[in-house]
């Protein structure tokens, strides 16, 4: 049984290519990388089967030293099935990724004025309410002073005094 040195060569090739391309920060080079060696496998796999033979379901005068290993063929296959599914998963991180920067990218560079709030406008907007906020308390606090006129038999310190503003509050 002799190897083809190219198919050796062209296998280490395909996995030092696919691994470089999987070190870098891009999601298609990691894609790229990651197809590189699911190839360099598939390849290694059918290196390992040995010489090619007849098929192992032919009874017909054919030794099993004549017959091809079924093992590797499967397992190339069930490689096949895998690398498949996970490009198709990489595929949707990669869309999913572009989508996302794109939107944060279109709403922080180019949003059009009137449209939608700009960063500085809400943050103003915020500010604003916070203080009409705080105006509203005080006034509020205000009131409750200016209602608190000595006449409660307590005292407009005790409990049953805040209580009852407490209510009064409530109601408003």
């Amino acid at each position: 049984m002799s190897v083809s040195l190219t198919l050796i060569v062209l296998m280490a090739v395909m996995y030092a290519c696919g691994v470089y391309a999987m070190l870098e920060r891009s999601l298609s080079r990691i894609l790229i990388g990651f197809l590189l060696i699911g190839n360099a496998t598939n390849l290694l796999l059918i290196i390992v089967a040995g010489a090619p033979g007849e098929a192992p379901i032919v009874e017909d005068g054919v030794t099993s030293d004549e017959m091809a290993d079924p093992l590797p063929q499967a397992l190339t296959l069930t490689a096949i099935v895998i690398t498949f599914g996970i490009t198709a998963l990489l595929l949707a991180l990669i869309y999913r990724n572009w989508r996302l920067s794109r939107q944060e990218h279109t709403e922080e560079h180019t949003a059009v004025p009137g449209s939608d709030l700009h960063a500085d406008d809400e943050a103003e907007m915020l500010a604003r309410q916070a203080a009409g906020d705080d105006a509203a308390l005080h006034e509020a606090i205000d009131a409750s002073d200016a209602n608190d006129t000595g006449d409660d038999p307590d005292g407009p310190g005790t409990a049953s005094a805040r209580n009852r503003r407490d209510r009064q509050r409530g109601n408003r």
